[in-house]
């Protein structure tokens, strides 16, 4: 399936965007909690349509966006299926069998980010 941005989902994309600009190198969140940070808990899933249409822009850092549980379901929409646990291993993220180990120590969650720097 390809999602392209058009009018109906442009500004949840940008949104969506623009909090993934904001995780930090050897973090990582998932689709749930940007959802949750932007105020439609139930859209984790458009989410996810958003990281796959953000290989078209540059400086979207897509690697850091992760399943609720630390897999990389993302993967086969990067170049190669090992592209984004390749990315996070430079970032100092160990990612074994598609699961990042210690996810708890390296989730970012955007809304208590966000929200603590108001």
């Amino acid at each position: 399936m390809s999602i392209s941005i058009n009018d109906k989902n442009k500004d949840f994309f940008e949104a969506v965007f623009q909090i993934v600009k904001l995780i930090p190198e050897g973090k990582v969140t998932s689709y749930g909690a940007i959802a949750k940070c932007l105020g439609s808990k139930k859209s984790s899933r458009m989410v996810g349509w958003a990281m796959n249409a953000s290989h078209k822009y540059p400086g979207i850092p897509a690697h850091r966006v992760v399943n609720r549980n630390g897999l990389l379901t993302g993967k086969h929409h990067f170049e190669t299926p090992d592209t984004m646990a390749e990315k996070l291993s430079l970032e100092g993220v160990i990612v074994k069998n598609d699961q990042i180990q210690n996810f708890k120590t390296h989730f970012w969650d955007p809304f208590l980010a966000l929200h603590l720097d108001a």
